[in-house]
């Protein structure tokens, strides 16, 4: 096939992708959806590999093809049916994210056939579970929400009530979440029915074809740019502040080894799975993986499955890397995903210095509260990340006040946030001097403080209190974050950990102040 013709089939493929995100976001119902835009959305061939994805989540979309693969395997899809899943341990990531797959069915020459899959996933602003928002920090995966194994929401068609109802039964907000999760439907046939066209128009032997092209040329463009990786062996290791339950320091650790034009990320010595929820399912890691290994590649090779193909991962099973059932691993897809692209970033840097970043903020600050909203009466769940600093890059300063690597969210708007929950913005501004000096600085990371005027119980998980993103090339660490509490009538701020649970009142006031990122190369005097 030619060049041309397959630069128009990935623009084709994207497209449908962007389109179904674009749906998403129009028709969600909860902030999360509709302002954070905390959902992804990607396209799949017929044997379940992603071709295609729109510029959403990294941590989505490089755990989406376990999930596509969990439908396939458990449920017996035919046409117009939607399979809906969260198990980590069967395709999900955790509990909040809801993925749903599609098949898409045509007809060619009077035979019905399989042209490819469509998928969506969206972080729920709660499902259940012991704290709302459903990120609580507790010890097994039973106490974290709803866990909904692979398993028929639409059939031909038709949604099956009885089981959205069940769903919605088992969760705080449950207008919210039907709301969310019929748009997701919405998403997925708008993509089928992209995908569908497609096929009419150019005939499901030549999409397949260009779906084949598309993957081999990504492994074809990964291979390149491994090989240009000088051969050895690059070790890094870094921590999390503990596990929410301790503040151990959770060490994780990866070796990796280029060989020709192959790549093995070996994270053998890394902690083993930890009691608290900061355990990572080996699909976040694999996703991790091949954030990092897309960033190496460039933009150059079109984002797919065919990427991962000349990488090898080693995750000793039962570590915080490749947890198993029931292990706790809420936090593992949003802190402990961050701190594996520092580590291969940073076993990376030692072979590609001029090309490698310093350490973003390497954390999430996940904010999750909720409670009963006298005003609107109603019940209210809300979570939302908090951006922070960009690491420094060998010839550009890092960005400040952004979300970076395994999240890509956008912040949720003062006018939003104040409109639909219970609390007031005192404060949202860029924490100056928070980012590492060096030749090149660090970007700052947010100071955000919110006062809540009803009764709430919050949880923040977040990481880098104790610790520092790093700097590299003589560059300084970026600051660590800071999570504080002033209650109504103190005028003292209260330091919290950097993972905990608390009972808010009207008129406290919820500061956090996110890291900075590390600074690259020297400071000029």
């Amino acid at each position: 096939m030619d060049a041309i013709t397959l630069e128009i089939f990935k623009s084709l493929f994207s497209a449908v992708a962007e389109e179904m995100g674009a749906a998403l976001g129009r028709t969600g119902l909860s902030t999360n959806i509709k302002e954070r835009r905390d959902y992804s959305c990607a396209l799949f061939d017929a044997q379940g590999r992603m071709v295609a994805q729109a510029a959403h989540l990294p941590v989505h979309l490089g755990s989406m093809p376990a999930s596509v693969a969990a439908a396939i395997e458990h449920v017996e899809l035919g046409p117009g049916d939607v399979a809906i899943l969260n198990d980590p341990y069967l395709g999900g990531t955790h509990l909040p994210d809801i993925t749903l797959v599609m098949p898409v069915f045509v007809t060619q020459d009077g035979r019905e056939s399989i042209a490819g899959y469509v998928a969506n996933r969206a972080h729920h602003a709660d499902i259940g579970g012991a704290s709302p928002g459903s990120m609580p920090l507790v010890t097994d995966l039973f106490q974290e929400g709803l866990v909904i194994p692979p398993v028929k929401l639409v059939e031909r068609g038709v949604i099956d009530r009885q089981l959205l109802a069940l769903i919605c039964r088992n969760v705080r907000t449950p207008e919210e979440r039907r709301g969310d999760l019929t748009a997701q439907i919405g998403c997925a046939q708008l993509g089928a029915r992209r995908l569908a066209e497609t096929v009419d128009q150019y005939g499901l032997e030549e999409v397949a074809q260009h779906m084949q092209g598309l993957l081999d040329y990504s492994e074809t463009m990964t291979r390149d740019a491994i090989r240009r990786i000088p051969s050895g062996r690059y070790a890094f290791q870094d921590v999390l502040d503990g596990d929410g339950l301790t503040d151990e320091p959770v060490p994780i650790r990866v070796e990796v080894i280029i060989e020709g034009d192959t790549l093995t990320a070996d994270f053998s010595g890394s902690a083993p799975q930890t009691a608290g929820p900061v355990n990572a399912v080996l699909a976040v890691t694999q996703s991790a993986v091949l954030y990092v290994v897309r960033c190496v590649a460039g933009e150059s090779a079109p984002a797919n499955q065919g990427c991962l193909a000349p990488v090898r991962i080693v995750a000793p099973e039962g570590s915080v890397v490749n947890a198993t059932r029931p292990a706790a691993v809420s936090a593992g897809n949003v802190e402990t995903s961050q701190r594996i692209v520092d580590v291969l970033f940073g076993a990376l840097a030692q072979a590609l210095p001029e090309r490698i970043p310093a350490a973003s903020q390497g954390t999430m600050n996940n904010l999750a509260f909720g409670g009963y909203d006298p005003v609107r009466r109603r019940p209210f769940a809300y979570y939302e990340t908090i951006g922070g600093g960009m690491g420094a890059r060998p010839s550009l300063p890092g960005d400040s006040a952004i979300h970076t690597h395994m999240t890509n969210t956008l912040n949720t708007p003062v006018e939003a946030l104040e409109f639909d929950l219970p609390v007031r913005v005192r404060e949202y501004s860029i924490r100056r001097g928070s980012g590492g000096r060096g030749r090149h600085a660090g970007g700052d990371g947010v100071r955000r403080s919110l006062e809540f005027l009803a009764e709430a119980d919050c949880t923040i998980v977040s990481d880098r209190r104790t610790s520092r993103p790093y700097g590299l090339a003589g560059g300084e660490a970026g600051a660590s974050g800071r999570n504080l509490i002033r209650r109504k009538g103190y005028d003292v701020d209260e330091e919290t950990p950097a993972k905990t649970r608390i009972a808010l009142s009207p008129g406290d006031v919820l500061t956090i102040e996110t890291p900075g990122g590390g600074g690259w190369g020297e400071a000029v005097p």
